[in-house]
């Protein structure tokens, strides 16, 4: 094969170079028109959530929105625009990361001031709701460990109970004498009777507080019960999150009652007066040897009684070591907070938000393999192998123009009679080689379709 010629491959090579610059320069013609569309896509949605994020609807804020969106899009469109253009046509690697660098950190701007709010235009109004949701499950959390507690307090009445019985018991066997050996009411009787009377009032106080523990409770599921409907209800997200706040101001206090309608340090308090606090009667024996014995009944009643109260004292601590309900505070967000603080159950959401910012960045790399591409085929190849047949006549047509613009530049005359008295001119050394004609020039190599 002929040096002059190029080899098949290259032959093929700038072809497909050829083929693949038509196709770019089709796509070219609607590419700048895509890259409009998505932009303003993106500032319409970007729009919807930055008026979510602002107090007043006046027309000051209405402008503010649209400049705002207006930027957005200006933004996003010649930031694309540039590295359409310009990626694609680095050669060198140094020039390539920097540019990657750039887009980078243009994509992360273009997610700050636009994806998120792309994304509150999406979900924010199920965010929200996702919000409400979680804030009624920690209520509801927070309303059954309040009753729980207040429950486990309300059982100690079987415990005081179980110890005023036991010095009932008592006191009933000192009337028959079985104790002292005294029967009748004495001394001993009228300790044992103190003690449980004093049991009795207390188990009382316990019982009086259970209708109060279930009014609360009973109350609590009811306005849980409103909340959860809110939740899931039609109409206006920000409506009914006024209206949810009404109500979970009201279960707080509810929750915060059933805390006080606990009785378990009302028990230990009483378990630590039962054996501190005893007024023992004179002893009323009518021997030495009968005082002796009430006496020493008296010290079993008290030791007794303080193996008891010990007793109700531990139940009354282990209800109060019990963990209370957990604080629980409903914060209102705005629809963009709400995206960002549930952005694990907006996936989905959150990726077409991304997507509509950022999908102009697999155009640029599809450009970038493609330019490579089309430079890989025009390797070997000179400039007048490359040349398609269009050019090539356009050339052609550029050299006639050349030619008739010299034959017709006029001679220029002797500018004065003393360059006529010194004769004719000497002839030049070397006369200007004749120009060519047109068609005589050597076709160059290589064709192409026009």
């Amino acid at each position: 094969m002929n040096d002059e010629k190029l080899s098949r491959t290259e032959a093929r090579g700038v072809a497909h170079a050829r083929d693949l610059e038509g196709h770019v320069g089709w796509l070219e013609s609607f590419s700048g028109t895509a890259l409009g569309v998505l932009s303003v896509a993106s500032g319409i949605y970007t729009y919807l959530g930055v008026s979510t994020l602002l107090e007043d609807n006046g027309a000051m804020t209405v402008f503010a929105a649209i400049a705002y969106s207006v930027a957005v899009s200006v933004g996003i469109f010649v930031f694309w625009s540039y590295l359409m253009r310009l990626f694609p046509a680095v050669r060198t690697t140094g020039a390539r990361l920097g540019l990657f660098a750039a887009m980078g950190v243009g994509s992360l701007a273009i997610v700050a001031m636009s994806s998120w709010l792309n994304a509150a235009a999406l979900a924010g109004s199920a965010a929200v709701e996702q919000h409400l949701a979680e804030t009624v499950q920690d209520y509801q959390t927070s309303l059954e460990r309040a009753h729980e507690v207040a429950l486990s307090g309300q059982a100690l009445e079987r415990d005081v109970a179980r110890v005023r019985q036991s010095f009932d018991d008592l006191s009933e066997q000192e009337a028959a004498g079985s104790l002292s050996g005294l029967a009748g009411r004495g001394a001993v009787f009228r300790v044992l009777t103190q003690k449980s009377e004093e049991l009795a009032a207390l188990e009382d106080q316990i019982a009086s507080q259970t209708p109060l523990v279930e009014q609360a409770f009973t109350e609590g599921n009811a306005i849980l019960s409103r909340m959860r409907a809110l939740t899931v209800e039609q109409g206006s997200v920000e409506a009914r999150s006024v209206e949810f706040s009404e109500l979970a101001v009201q279960l707080q206090g509810l929750i915060t009652r059933l805390r006080q309608l606990s009785v378990a340090s009302l028990v230990e308090r009483a378990a630590q007066d039962l054996s501190a606090s005893v007024v023992l009667p004179e002893l009323d024996g009518s021997t030495a040897e009968s005082r002796g014995n009430q006496q020493a009944t008296i010290t079993s009643v008290l030791d007794v009684l303080a193996s008891r109260a010990q007793t109700l004292e531990r139940a009354a601590q282990a209800v109060q070591e019990m963990a209370p309900a957990q604080e629980v505070t409903y914060t209102p967000v705005s629809s963009a907070d709400a995206v960002i603080l549930y952005a694990r159950n907006f996936v989905p959401s959150w990726a077409g938000a991304i997507a509509i910012d950022l999908l102009p960045a697999v155009l640029v790399f599809i450009l970038a393999v493609t330019q490579a591409a089309i430079r890989r085929g025009r390797e070997g190849a000179g400039i007048e192998d490359t040349l398609t047949l269009a050019e090539l006549r356009a050339a052609m047509t550029a050299l006639r123009d050349m030619d008739a613009t010299r034959t017709a530049e006029p001679t220029v005359a002797a500018p004065s009679a003393t360059v006529e008295a010194q004769g004719p001119p000497e002839p030049a050394a070397a006369q200007r080689e004749p120009e060519r004609p047109v068609s005589e020039v050597k076709p160059l190599r290589g064709s192409g379709s026009a």
